[in-house]
């Protein structure tokens, strides 16, 4: 077992209070784990924070953890990428292996070596690039999501298609997650998870390929820590979804990326994840936000594009009346 061959004299378990009742009791009883301690942090990514970090750091401290104790991190990925940090920052950093229990965790924050937590209202200010030792994916976890979370991961999932090939993409399309229903994910949870292991070891700090990841996030992140303030936060995967529908029309106009294939796309986001309603006059507020994204270089916003499916163009601009347009399109055309 993954527990077994990291060296360690004491394990602890960080999970938040949702996972900790649904999730730890189903593996709680391992005999690898009897001795385990548990941290609970409070859920949602509102506590991805540095003051849930700095709990986890104190309880590791007073529970006696050395250079050599391991951490298990069970949960979505804000107790990926948290945990992910607070193992990799104390005692200069001790092992970690990650049991993501979300379909977005599976995808997306459990793999690649990203790690940290949110800082000064923006999405993962703060952070480092460490892989976990392990990361154990087991599918009967989805059974404890509801609808909202299954979509939020599956939003990862149509952006790694549209990086990747139209058979993948199509696909896709062509299933709507449902917890009554999810025979058909684990083979497409597997093709998806393989997209970005395939990029990640070819490119594991984001100099280069590993942009492609981006696609949607740009928009993303800025909707979710725009939504965040607003105090009506959304789930990642649905802000992606919406950067989505921002970028498929900033690859149209800019990149030449097919129109029938954009609004086959952005027609199932809607269908799927409705809308987060914006003005104009919130536009401002969501540029300053893309200004702060951490792919800019010297303040220019940086995008991932398409030109089609699997036809990636890192490092893309566009001028604030181009992202203007996207926005408009996205509040009136999506």
């Amino acid at each position: 077992m993954a527990i077994a061959e990291c060296e360690h004299d004491k394990i602890f378990v960080l999970a938040d209070e949702t996972t900790a009742q649904l999730c730890w009791p189903r593996i709680q009883g391992f005999l690898s784990l009897r001795n385990a301690r548990l941290i609970t942090i409070p859920p949602t990514d509102v506590h991805k924070e540095l003051a849930s970090v700095a709990h986890v750091w104190k309880e590791l401290s007073e529970g006696g953890a050395s250079r050599h104790s391991l951490m298990v991190n069970v949960g979505g990925g804000m107790v990926t990428d948290l945990g992910g940090f607070a193992a990799s920052t104390f005692k200069r950093g001790i092992d970690f292996i990650n049991i993501p229990t979300t379909l977005l965790a599976m995808v997306d924050a459990s793999v690649g070596g990203k790690t940290g937590f949110n800082f000064n209202g923006l999405k993962n200010e703060i952070g480092v690039f460490n892989d976990a030792r392990y990361v154990i994916l087991d599918t009967h976890f989805l059974t404890t999501l509801d609808q909202q979370n299954l979509l939020s991961g599956y939003a990862e999932m149509l952006k790694h298609g549209l990086i990747s090939n139209d058979r993948m993409w199509a696909e896709l399309m062509n299933y709507a997650p449902a917890a009554d229903h999810l025979s058909p994910l684990s083979g497409m949870l597997a093709d998806s998870v393989a997209v970005k292991e395939r990029i990640v070891e070819e490119d594991p700090l984001e100099n280069g390929i590993r942009k492609a990841l981006n696609v949607g996030h740009t928009v993303g992140h800025a909707f979710e820590s725009f939504a965040m303030k607003a105090g009506r936060p959304v789930l990642h995967g649905y802000a992606v979804a919406y950067g989505i529908v921002c970028e498929l029309y900033l690859s149209a106009v800019k990149t030449g990326f097919p129109t029938d294939k954009m609004r086959q796309t952005v027609n199932y986001i809607r269908e799927q994840y409705g809308r987060f309603d914006i003005t104009c006059d919130d536009y401002p507020a969501l540029l300053e936000l893309m200004t702060h994204d951490k792919k800019n270089t010297a303040g220019t916003i940086n995008f991932t594009l398409l030109a089609d499916i699997g036809d990636i163009r890192i490092n893309q601009t566009a001028t604030e009346e181009e992202i203007k347009e996207a926005l408009d399109f996205y509040r009136e055309g999506f």
